[in-house]
């Protein structure tokens, strides 16, 4: 077996309006834009990374804002929500913000002995910001946040599934351990400090998730490089159809879609948003990986307008 996943790698949603998309992100949340690329997949569509100073694995939310999106249905086989960690008493400050921000934060609510403070971001991208004794410190980015207050990277992600049983056995094969359980919410824990926490909602009669703006892509976990063959070879022993290891540059990646079809990333920690750009120039340019550079004025001429 591979080394136990620590936690998550990053996850990336579906955007409508990336100016709308970069401003909410950075300016509301106060998140740094650390990476500005394109889709590999889809070269007319923007990949936008926010993070912590450096990209730390862990704090990295991703972005394919698709100018022509519908709006999506946050369901079964979806991550149905986004939980970032911030320190003990940061809520209030975080209440008033999210509410002059247009993000209708709801009343805070306790779960497992948290506070959790759930919201929305523009597109309706269902977030929650997880007040914490133990919130590690982090490299904050400069930002209008506080730092007393600002978001140290993740907290987990919440998966909406008809059946619970198939993906907690995988999560608990990839270095997961059951920690707690509150009617149809199980609670999954690893070792990690950020990003450590994937919650399974089971609900047999909810709706199928529809993908479009405002919904979760794909989540994706931390392994080691000289491991991802491992993991590959992880997911087809168990039933599962792992693409091959790609290179995204900044990080090689296989994708699976687990027992619920939720899209699944390993993604390796190495070598890092730096390797293209120096750390304090981070997200300042568009940056194609070197197999596209060859097309670069016709995947410029084809992006919307962005200004950071």
């Amino acid at each position: 077996m591979p080394t136990a996943i620590p936690g998550l790698h990053h996850v990336t949603a579906i955007a409508s309006d990336p100016q709308r998309n970069y401003e909410f992100y950075t300016e509301a949340l106060g998140l740094r834009l650390v990476k500005r690329s394109v889709n590999q997949d889809d070269v007319s569509v923007y990949h936008l990374f926010y993070a912590d100073h450096e990209g730390t694995p862990g704090t990295s939310m991703t972005f394919f804002p698709y100018t022509d999106a519908r709006d999506g249905l946050v369901g079964a086989g979806q991550a149905s929500a986004v939980s970032f960690l911030v320190p003990d008493g940061s809520l209030d400050y975080w209440r008033e913000r999210l509410a002059d921000a247009g993000a209708e934060p709801e009343e805070p609510r306790e779960r497992f002995g948290d506070t959790v403070l759930p919201f929305t971001d523009p597109d309706g991208l269902p977030l929650e910001l997880v007040a914490r004794a133990d919130a590690p410190p982090a490299n904050l980015p400069e930002s209008p946040i506080p730092h007393a207050h600002a978001i140290r990277g993740f907290f987990g992600v919440t998966l909406s599934l008809t059946g619970a049983d198939p993906t907690g056995d995988l999560l608990k094969e990839m270095g997961y351990c059951q920690t707690d359980r509150d009617g149809t919410r199980k609670r999954y824990t690893a070792d990690g400090d950020l990003g450590f926490v994937v919650d399974i909602v089971e609900d047999p009669e909810v709706r199928r998730g529809v993908p479009g703006a405002g919904t979760v892509h794909h989540v994706a976990f931390q392994v080691a490089e000289d491991e991802q063959e491992d993991w590959r070879q992880f997911l087809i022993d168990r039933g599962l159809r792992p693409t091959e290891i790609i290179d995204r540059k900044w990080f090689k990646s296989v994708y699976a879609r687990e027992y619920g079809t939720v899209l699944f990333e390993y993604a390796t920690k190495s070598p890092g948003y730096t390797a293209d750009e120096e750390l304090e120039a981070l997200g300042d340019r568009l940056v194609l990986p070197e197999w596209l550079e060859d097309r670069r004025e016709e995947i410029e001429d084809g992006l919307p307008e962005l200004s950071p």
